[in-house]
């Protein structure tokens, strides 16, 4: 599905509350956003609707669109978490503001979609997306993914129901990827790994309660 906004739908995102990111707007146009992924439904009355973190993205100032070429251009990205094994990061302050703008959005979904309006324990929309949602956790705190120059966290799923893997080039790095984890409400124990000769690696799943 391509889920680049229409011109309409930008004009609805960039009115959105900045800090809420609360939407007003003809019910049609706002399912349209939903549908693409870039707002949510609030459950609770009065089911108002909100930016995901993907619909933030396009809060952000756009890139000037490529000149015309004989094929159609590609969709705009949406905001990807950095997992690690990502190209080097050329983005600078531009992709400090993008995580930053997630991650807020991020807090914002935690609190909307619980009872309490806590921000403090991963919410459904990160139990089932366990990976970008840690890699997000990670970034944002201020780790460094792995890129092809140098050492970094890498995020990987794993075996163990409901958890991911996260690697580290070595153990300061993990330590501080466990202290990342857990200060955005993550469980996390660190294990060996036999087969690699000692080498350790974290456990992490979303914290409930």
């Amino acid at each position: 599905m391509d889920r680049t906004p229409t011109a309409a739908q930008r004009r609805l995102i960039a009115a959105a509350d900045p800090v809420t990111g609360r939407l007003r707007g003809a019910a049609a146009r706002l399912a349209a956003l939903g549908r693409l992924g870039l707002a949510f439904r609030h459950p609770r009355p009065p089911h108002d609707w909100f930016l995901t973190p993907a619909g933030r993205r396009w809060t952000l100032p756009q890139e000037p669109a490529p000149a015309p070429a004989a094929a159609p251009a590609p969709p705009a990205a949406v905001f990807a978490a950095r997992i690690g094994g990502d190209a080097p990061d050329r983005g600078g302050a531009r992709r400090a503001r993008e995580v930053a703008s997630a991650w807020t959005g991020l807090l914002e979904l935690r609190r909307m979609t619980r009872a309490d309006g806590a921000t403090d324990r991963p919410c459904a929309w990160e139990r089932a997306h366990l990976v970008p949602a840690a890699a997000l956790a990670l970034e944002a705190a201020g780790c460094v993914p792995e890129t092809g120059e140098g050492p970094g966290y890498r995020v990987v799923a794993s075996a163990q129901p409901e958890a991911v893997g996260v690697h580290a080039a070595d153990p300061a790095g993990l330590r501080s990827c466990a202290a990342a984890l857990e200060g955005a409400g993550w469980q996390v124990s660190e294990h060996t790994e036999p087969r690699s000769g000692g080498r350790r690696h974290l456990l992490a799943s979303p914290r409930r309660g």
